[in-house]
């Protein structure tokens, strides 16, 4: 099962799954979308290892395995009840966005390096426009996709959290993939950043036309505010119709500061205001244009944006 560990306490008399922490919040994260409950669903999985017996902890030759399979139930009875949770969600429901290593350091400073969000790796599988799929599948096809997918575990494994045969888990993750395949693909990285920038520019500016002109036609942005911030309830779609939105934002929040950010690992827009993070924006870009904008306001889920950064790019200067 690829990293995990080989054994319980070691002869010095430490417990060494502490080091498996890290690999569980990553799965945890993928399967959830939130950066709060992967490390309740992790802190759940360690309380269960540790409520064993030491001599019953001592007879599980891979403690790893055993603490992902947990996770990974846990997780499972999670989305299960997610799907009944976001029937009352105020608006649409989007992942945590997740910056990169740098800014939770400075915007998490004071919670330490036990924060999970460090040891989250960011790349393809934790973009926003990936989690947005698998917020498409079945709890089951989620669970069996990522753990053999993303993380190459073996049917045979997967089988034990999924409660189903090797041959059925493996069903579950070609249906799954067949969600993927009919997404659209990753922009190349090196398109993104100068999209985003004239995004940002044109935003700052109030230039409609040129906002449309970056926008696919077609282009939808969603936002996430859970009824705790104002924002729209329903996707604004139309490129031309996003433009006049965005613009009327920046009227009627004079002070914005737009910074760009690493979102997920991608290039994106913080807009931040008296120093304080408000809205976490990503982008899907399609050739040359934007496809999708999710905006997450939603202060909960900005935990790792909560902090000031005074030695953060400021752009050009703001107009209007």
């Amino acid at each position: 099962m690829g990293t995990v560990g080989t054994g319980t306490v070691g002869t010095d008399g430490r417990d060494d799954t502490a080091g498996e922490r890290g690999r569980l919040i990553n799965v945890a994260y993928r399967l959830l979308g939130s950066v709060t409950e992967a490390e309740d669903a992790v802190q759940d999985a360690y309380t269960r290892w540790y409520g064993l017996s030491r001599s019953r902890r001592e007879e599980i030759l891979s403690p790893g395995a055993w603490l992902t399979t947990v996770t990974g139930r846990i997780c499972l009875d999670l989305l299960g009840s997610a799907r009944a949770r976001r029937e009352r969600y105020v608006g649409a429901w989007l992942p945590e966005p997740l910056p990169d290593r740098a800014e939770w350091d400075r915007a998490g400073a004071s919670a330490g390096p036990a924060d999970p969000a460090d040891r989250i790796v960011l790349d393809e599988s934790v973009s926003m426009a990936f989690l947005v799929v698998l917020e498409a599948m079945t709890p089951a096809e989620r669970v069996a996709f990522v753990l053999h997918d993303v993380f190459r575990y073996p049917f045979a494994e997967i089988a034990g959290v999924l409660g189903r045969t090797p041959a059925a888990c493996k069903q579950l993750a070609a249906s799954a993939r067949r969600r993927v395949d009919t997404a659209p693909g990753p922009v190349p990285a090196t398109g993104r950043p100068d999209v985003v920038r004239r995004v940002k520019e044109a935003w700052e500016s109030k230039d409609v036309p040129a906002l449309v002109g970056l926008l696919d036609p077609a282009a939808v942005m969603t936002a996430d505010g859970g009824g705790m911030v104002g924002t729209v309830l329903r996707p604004v779609e139309g490129g031309a119709r996003i433009a006049r939105y965005m613009v009327a934002i920046a009227d009627r929040a004079p002070g914005l500061e737009l910074l760009e950010r690493s979102v997920n690992g991608a290039p994106g827009l913080v807009a931040r205001r008296a120093g304080v993070v408000a809205t976490v924006a990503s982008f899907d870009v399609a050739e040359g244009r934007v496809a999708r904008i999710w905006v997450v306001r939603n202060p909960e889920k900005l935990r790792p944006w909560v902090g000031d950064f005074p030695d953060a790019p400021q752009g050009p200067p703001r107009h209007g």
